[in-house]
């Protein structure tokens, strides 16, 4: 009973590993599901389908590892943060959609909040910023918005949850409602200092205390899953969202390492053990995975809003390519981007600019412009954007007296291609490192559930497991990179102008 199955639910698909105690992958599955864009810059998923898709594939994960449930030592759980979840907590059904972490409607709310004064308590107290990127904004605009959520607040049947509170909710059929310290912090609720909800904060943004469900380390004893599920009943003892997940899984276990996940958008964090630094450089502070007895840890984080959605947006909106694997062909088909700049706004900007009027703007096009330079473009957007992200970052953390980033390590499905991940060493002047197992998410949540339930021992045994696959040296002179960065910081003026 070493064997861990991981379920991470993502923006677009749902998936399940099993991984066994060496922290190789055993067997997988993974099922996409639809994405509902109700009206521009409304992004929503159906709970119903999320659920569904990540219980088949469970199933059908273990199928192929085979095993039977009461193999399982653990189930370990990550998710897409930030994504809002609301139902009934009497019968389990939802009331709306999932509004999805990209979904921008709250703006309006967050915009009356800020002219209430609220930001800077907000900031101070959970590391956040006001933005409709967060969940509490989303929590809102469904109670002012939907009279079923109202009506269900009023009665004292709410419950409120980021994804992973709902597939744990599905999971134990409906005895535990529960979330952990990451994705509590993604919420602008999560007092940081304090390590639990913040009662004033939640009474001043107007929200219902009791909808919320309980905070609980990452690595800990959730609760058990129903036995028809899967088989028999598995405990869960691991859950983190998945970017503190993929931070767990790249051995990120204290302070300095950072990794970068490249994802629909992209997401660094950097370790910075158990102080909650502030960030003066657009960044944001956010609780950490932490292993059993380590104490609260803590991690700087930059959100982009479009990293691999942007392929996604070639495939999709342009037509460019039919499938998202052919983008790196297309892209080497030409030397460079022939001067063309892409800044993928599709949703504002995420840190370090933090514009929700940003819009798309492609720049730099000539007569000689081609398909193949905005496809060259569309992918170095996503080295650019990460690039101003550790720009920031080893500007915070010099200011606090720490040391730059040595190395940058990498995941997540777009950091398999290798022209963007030379072309983001370059940008950076420092090494990006990509490990043997990319899957880093859902190794962090298996990580959490095994350290739980004793597969390891601890951190170090779990640092020991990780391998590198390919090291990314830098190549361009820096005096070329620096020139780089200031055509795209110019570019993302003219997207912010726009």
């Amino acid at each position: 009973m070493s064997h861990i199955l991981a379920l991470d639910q993502g923006t677009s698909s749902s998936r399940s590993i099993v991984f066994d105690e060496r922290g190789h992958i055993v067997a997988m599955a993974q099922r996409e599901f639809r994405q509902i864009y109700p009206q521009p810059g409304w992004v929503e998923h159906d709970p119903m389908e999320i659920w569904e898709s990540q219980w088949a594939t469970a199933r059908q994960a273990l199928a192929e590892a085979g095993l039977e449930a009461r193999q399982l030592r653990a189930i370990g759980i990550t998710n897409q943060r930030e994504t809002t979840v609301v139902w009934n907590r009497r019968t389990g059904e939802p009331l709306h959609r999932a509004i999805v972490w990209q979904d921008r409607r709250a703006e309006g709310i967050c915009s009356a909040w800020r002219e209430a004064g609220l930001e800077p308590q907000v900031r101070q107290r959970t590391g956040l910023r006001l933005d409709p990127y967060f969940s509490a904004s989303k929590l809102r605009w469904l109670l002012d918005h939907v009279p079923a959520v109202r009506e269900a607040a009023t009665r004292g049947e709410l419950a409120f949850g980021t994804v992973d509170s709902w597939l744990l909710w599905q999971l134990t059929g409906g005895r535990v409602h529960a979330t952990d310290v990451t994705n509590a912090s993604r919420t602008l609720m999560y007092n940081l200092a304090q390590g639990g909800w913040d009662e004033a904060l939640v009474q001043a943004l107007g929200l219902p205390p009791e909808a919320l469900p309980e905070v609980h380390p990452s690595s800990h004893l959730f609760g058990e899953t129903e036995a028809h599920l899967l088989g028999a009943p598995v405990p869960v003892a691991g859950m983190a969202g998945d970017q503190q997940a993929a931070l767990f899984g790249q051995a990120g276990f204290g302070p300095g390492i950072a990794k970068n996940t490249y994802g629909t958008g992209c997401f660094m964090l950097m370790h910075t053990g158990g102080l909650a630094q502030a960030s003066t450089h657009g960044l944001v502070t956010t609780a950490a995975a932490a292993a059993p007895g380590q104490g609260p840890q803590f991690a700087l984080e930059g959100s982009v809003f479009i990293g691999g959605a942007v392929v996604q947006w070639l495939r999709d909106g342009l037509r460019a390519i039919s499938a998202s694997s052919e983008v790196q062909a297309l892209a080497e088909s030409v030397p460079d981007a022939g001067g063309v700049m892409f800044v993928p706004a599709f949703t504002g900007l995420g840190a370090p600019y933090w514009d929700t009027e940003a819009r798309g703007t492609i720049v730099g096009l000539s007569r000689g412009s081609t398909v193949a330079h905005i496809a060259r473009a569309a992918l170095e957007s996503i080295a650019f954007q990460s690039a101003a992200l550790l720009q920031a970052m080893s500007q915070d953390v010099v200011a606090a007296g720490g040391e730059r980033v040595s190395e940058l390590r990498v995941d997540g499905g777009a950091s398999v291609n290798d022209l963007l991940m030379q072309f983001q060493a370059d940008l950076l002047g420092i090494p990006v490192v990509r490990p043997a197992v990319v899957e880093t998410t859902a190794l962090g949540a298996a990580y959490l559930a095994g350290l739980a339930t004793g597969v390891w021992d601890g951190p170090e045994a779990l640092a020991g497991q990780w391998r590198v696959e390919r090291r990314f040296e830098p190549t361009l002179p820096r005096e070329q990179a620096r020139e780089r960065m200031a055509r795209w910081d110019q570019a993302v003026r003219q997207a912010m102008a726009g």
